[in-house]
């Protein structure tokens, strides 16, 4: 699925809005609180068969959404430090920011909701692999272009992997939050591309109507 970037500090007055010129916008979906969560999903859980199984199931499941996150978080920040000072490293660096701080929101949501349901959270590792998408050119680090490019493959894949992983939920409650973090995730690969397009490269925001395994060469870019 994805890797990511580290926390890097929460940017004062970072808005979205202003982060693109040029009419693009970009929708972001909301989060269930975490106790509407966990009290809907520990309520549901109770009235059906087999509820210690479906608990099992849907924190397992629950605990490779939280795996994607930490790693998007240690991503965003290993890659942030490598950005210039020039316009583009600026813009791009007001972009991961953004973003970051939705992947912390989406980690602590996760985190409190796997310890409600009696799981617990996959912990953060000191480093992941990014090997995968250097090789196949899609994304370094060593410009701001390519490391912009490297992030729109990880929010892609990232997107992608929410869908398959909401579909194995037993719990609706959960199935929501997943699908409304799934549609987030979307919304930070269309930004990139947004902000692409806002530096003069003549491509779409939203290249296709779905975003999937089938059509993820659409959405990435490579070096």
């Amino acid at each position: 699925m994805n890797r990511f970037i580290k926390p890097a500090r929460k940017a004062a007055g970072v808005s979205r809005r202003r982060l693109l010129t040029g009419g693009a916008v970009v929708g972001a979906a909301s989060v269930l609180s975490v106790p509407l969560l966990a009290d809907s999903a520990q309520a549901q859980m109770r009235r059906t068969f087999g509820a210690r199984r479906t608990m099992a199931n849907d924190v397992q499941i629950l605990n490779t959404a939280l795996f994607y996150e930490h790693a998007a978080i240690w991503a965003y920040s290993a890659a942030a430090p490598l950005l210039s000072s020039s316009d583009v490293g600026n813009a791009v660096k007001a972009i991961a920011v953004a973003n970051m701080e939705d992947h912390m929101e989406h980690r602590d949501t996760l985190i409190s909701v796997i310890r409600d349901l009696g799981g617990t959270p996959a912990e953060a590792q000191s480093e992941y692999d990014l090997s995968a998408y250097l090789q196949r050119g899609e994304g370094n680090l060593d410009s701001d272009v390519n490391i912009a490019k490297l992030a729109l493959a990880l929010e892609t894949d990232a997107a992608i992997a929410y869908g398959k992983e909401i579909a194995m939920l037993q719990t609706p409650a959960l199935i929501t939050a997943g699908a409304s973090i799934g549609a987030t995730e979307a919304s930070h690969a269309t930004l990139i591309r947004a902000a692409f397009q806002s530096l003069g490269i003549d491509l779409s925001p939203i290249p296709t109507a779905f975003i999937n395994a089938d059509t993820r060469s659409s959405w990435v870019l490579t070096v």
